[in-house]
């Protein structure tokens, strides 16, 4: 393929290399193929340190909420620092991104956190911060396409939000999707999003892990292109989450940063984007990054027990956060990588945490997904020891809608989820149509709870 203008400003290259090697992102490789590391896409960065700081958040912020195309989302937006190699013709972009940073202030006086805030990636177009990795691996996709590449479908292993990004994105552009979920281990709300955008969905019974090996193997040997998290494009998308943060806080850097964490490619993501920020003058400090694992699916939190010396997969057991159901995570060396340079933690939920920090949070104004709950249920366990101070400003990512997870709440508030006991249920209450006996409870209510 013919090289285009911004081919040479962005590459990929293995991660941890010297950058003696690299590939365009316009070619399909995923891995070192000597090495079987993970790539990583390296920018240009003394051609991007041309502009000064302030003049970078002088330019986003002029584009910030503009209908300029393609400069009204948040990723692109951002462009020259996410993926300069797609003609704007060729961007693929529902305006993904912007989402609002919640000030959380009644939660954060429940938790002793002055200034607690939570980004809410979920208010999003399918409702999950993996909107942001899609809209940029897509859109290299379609650009691969129109320079004439023969790439028959885009393919995934997913457990749910992945899947719906991919549908999404790709009907938009009119490319064929593949989706590999894990029978009978996600919401029917997120099955339901690949089925309505005509992707051929395929149910499994394995797991997460299970359907990621055979996904691998389609995309290594039958020319279906990968679209999971291993592929570093979607690394560059989903980067821009803690750029968004850093820009809606004035451009003044948070405390501490808490990610729920599955296959980690939102734990890299987030340091590379931050890290980016900081060599370009956009920043002068790095935040702590806390790393949420759900106690069922935990091999990071025991890699880092042992300080990260090795990574023992473990078979993920059935959690409520089940899409951090994640036993052999893909980017591991990457996260890891993340955690030093961050002076981060790692810390588990178990089952019980994760469903009361999840309707705790609700009972605030928020609607959590249960992985939403696992940052939260983590937040509570560092505070609680001190490591997060009451002054400290702390940002938790909120990867998804909760409306994704309707089943989950109502289980919840129904008292029916299998070995919890939900301590802040709120069930309907059944009263006759009679004035009296809806008087007297409302007020019973009232007094009971406020």
């Amino acid at each position: 393929m013919a090289e285009r203008p911004g081919d040479a400003h962005a590459w990929f290259e293995p991660f941890g290399g010297d950058g003696s090697r690299r590939w365009p992102l316009t070619e399909v490789i995923y891995r070192d193929p000597d090495t079987g590391e993970l790539l990583t896409v390296q920018h240009d960065m003394e051609r991007l340190g041309q502009r000064s700081g302030a003049e970078w958040r002088a330019l986003f912020e002029e584009r910030a909420h503009t209908n300029e195309w393609p400069f009204g989302s948040g990723v692109w937006g951002k462009r020259e620092l996410v993926c300069p190699v797609v003609q704007e013709d060729n961007i693929v972009s529902m305006y993904e991104g912007n989402t609002n940073l919640f000030w959380a202030r009644r939660l954060g006086q429940q938790l002793d956190v002055e200034d607690l805030w939570i980004k809410l990636c979920g208010n999003t177009h399918t409702g999950s911060f993996k909107d942001l990795g899609m809209t940029v691996l897509v859109s290299v996709v379609n650009e691969m396409i129109h320079r004439g590449q023969d790439i028959r479908a885009v393919a995934c292993a997913s457990t749910g939000d992945t899947s719906a990004a991919l549908a999404a994105y790709a009907a938009y552009a009119g490319i064929p999707a593949i989706v590999l979920l894990p029978k009978d281990k996600i919401s029917i709300a997120q099955l339901v999003q690949p089925v309505a955008n005509g992707a051929i969905t395929l149910s499994l019974d394995t797991d997460f892990d299970g359907c990621m090996a055979i996904v691998q193997k389609i995309a290594e040997r039958d020319g279906i292109y990968l679209a999971n998290s291993m592929n570093s494009l979607r690394i560059e998308g989903q980067k821009t989450v803690g750029m968004e943060i850093i820009q809606q806080f004035d451009w003044e850097v948070p405390d501490w940063i808490v990610v729920p964490g599955g296959n980690l490619g939102n734990v890299s993501a987030l340091g590379k984007g931050l890290l980016e920020m900081q060599q370009l003058g956009l920043i002068d400090r790095l935040p702590r990054i806390a790393c949420a694992q759900a106690e069922h699916a935990n091999p990071l939190y025991l890699s880092y027990l042992g300080d990260f010396e090795k990574l023992e997969p473990v078979i993920a057991r059935p959690t409520i956060a089940s899409a951090i159901q994640i036993g052999n995570p893909v980017s591991f060396s990457k996260a890891v990588d993340t955690l030093k340079r961050f002076d981060g933690v790692v810390e588990q939920a178990s089952e019980q945490e994760i469903a009361d920090a999840a309707a705790e949070g609700d009972r605030t104004g928020l609607f959590n997904c249960p992985h939403t709950g696992v940052a939260l249920a983590v937040l509570r366990k560092l505070r609680a020891r001190g490591q997060i101070r009451p002054s400290d400003r702390v940002a938790v990512i909120s990867t998804a809608h909760g409306l994704k997870f309707t089943d989950f709440k109502v289980a919840y508030h129904q008292k029916r989820l299998p070995d919890i006991e939900s301590t802040v249920a709120n069930r309907p209450i059944d009263l006759p149509a009679d004035y009296t006996a809806v008087r007297d409870r409302i007020f019973r209510e009232i007094d009971a709870r406020f």
